[in-house]
């Protein structure tokens, strides 16, 4: 909430300084040079990515390009995984957007904006001093602008707490990853995880800093850059494999709506299903489903598969937080049926009198189905045992139909770890 409050903050004021500099400087010149830089960047956007100033030299490329493109690998893991953190529940389309298409219009307005502003001043209004002075020291040229605009005092302070804000922002985020790595990727880790992950990031900055200046900053960037863009590029070939093997699953089932109680008939099925949707289970009672009822429905299906050969084990966590059926059949894709306790909020329409007089603190749990490919977002909770036999038959048949059309069998060390696979999705 912290990271949050402090994002909005920045963005209120980055937005405000752009909008100021927008009317206080030469607006229609500002719009007519984003549309023409705009376009001109889009045209050399191939050459210049491939620039390496092979047949002229000059320290451009390393003071600028190498250090903006070892800059960004050396965040990306940081950035990435906070950025995916709070986009839960967002397409990978949606998520690519989002990263890449608002904020680089945002720089192209930016740049436009501040850029163009000093240079109309230089080229028509005769602030030619300004370019001597930005020469001489480059992190002081935004406030060289605001000296020729109105209201410097003011905007170069608001400035001033946005660049201190910034700074705070994205440590903040390096440090909530590096503490949910470090936590094996628990959801809520100790405060004082969180205060010694911020204050030894904060500490080798400061290190380097004094040990070296800006420079040593930059070098010791680029350098942690290195082994980064190795784990980068196998981790995009392990993205793009896993993305051909949802695909093949996504086939498999027919993308169907999971119902909640589908492939289950009998008598008496209305009722459960009716109890199911205005009960409210604690922790207690679904643990004990999942260590009777389920677990006896899963062994079953094991022994059942041991007798005709398929090697078939159940996992049972020692928490009973988590309980599978794992299937494997030579070098192919395993099997994974798997019921996770989950923690949901109450809803709304959860009046006191459903809850059976039980202290819940506005939580209750599900026994919710995982699959390789993630979690199936229905409940199985009040299921019997033939209910959750049905229901592991149904699944084992779109997986065997998985394996018949995806090319070649794929093998399963070609897959990630379903936990992987799992928090992905």
């Amino acid at each position: 909430k912290g990271v949050k409050r402090l994002s909005i903050v920045n963005m209120v004021l980055a937005v405000s300084l752009m909008l100021f500099v927008f009317i206080a400087g030469p607006t229609v010149h500002i719009l007519e040079s984003f549309l023409q830089n705009t376009g001109s960047y889009l045209n050399f956007i191939v050459e210049r990515t491939f620039n390496l100033q092979a047949y002229t030299r000059s320290d451009w490329i390393g003071n600028w390009t190498l250090f903006i493109f070892g800059w960004t690998i050396a965040w990306a893991p940081f950035v990435g995984l906070f950025v995916a953190k709070i986009s839960r529940g967002r397409t990978i389309r949606e998520f690519v957007v989002g990263v890449m298409l608002v904020p680089t219009i945002f720089t192209f307005l930016w740049f436009s904006i501040f850029g163009n502003t000093a240079l109309h001043k230089i080229m028509n209004e005769g602030y030619t001093a300004l370019i001597g002075q930005v020469q001489a020291d480059h992190a002081i040229a935004l406030f060289k602008l605001y000296e020729i605009l109105p209201f410097s005092s003011i905007v170069s302070f608001i400035t001033v707490i946005l660049i201190i804000t910034f700074f705070v922002t994205s440590s903040d985020s390096g440090s909530l990853v590096i503490d949910s790595l470090a936590s094996g990727g628990a959801q809520e880790s100790p405060v004082w995880h969180r205060v010694f992950w911020a204050t030894s990031e904060g500490a080798v900055a400061a290190v380097l800093l004094l040990a070296g200046g800006l420079s040593a900053l930059q070098t010791m960037t680029i350098a942690s850059a290195l082994p980064f863009s190795i784990i980068m590029i196998i981790s995009a070939l392990g993205m793009w494999r896993a993305l051909v093997i949802e695909s093949h699953h996504h086939r498999s089932l027919q993308l169907e709506i999971q119902n909640r109680f589908s492939g289950t008939t009998g008598r008496g099925l209305w009722k459960r299903r009716l109890l199911g949707l205005v009960t409210f289970p604690d922790k207690e009672e679904v643990q004990e489903f999942m260590a009777s009822t389920v677990t006896k429905a899963m062994s079953r299906v094991e022994r059942e598969l041991s007798m005709l050969h398929w090697n078939a084990q159940i996992h049972v966590d020692a928490d009973n937080a988590r309980t599978y059926l794992e299937v494997k059949r030579d070098d192919k894709v395993d099997f994974i049926y798997e019921i996770r306790l989950i923690e949901n909020k109450l809803p709304d329409y959860a009046f006191p009198e459903m809850l059976h007089g039980k202290e819940s603190g506005r939580v209750y749990y599900r026994a919710e189905v995982f699959l390789r490919l993630g979690g199936q977002s229905y409940d199985i909770f009040g299921f019997d045992q033939h209910d959750i036999i049905i229901d592991i038959l149904d699944k084992f048949e779109k997986h065997l139909i998985f394996l018949e059309i995806s090319p070649g069998n794929l093998p399963w060390n070609m897959v990630e770890h379903d936990d992987m696979l799992s928090s992905e999705s």
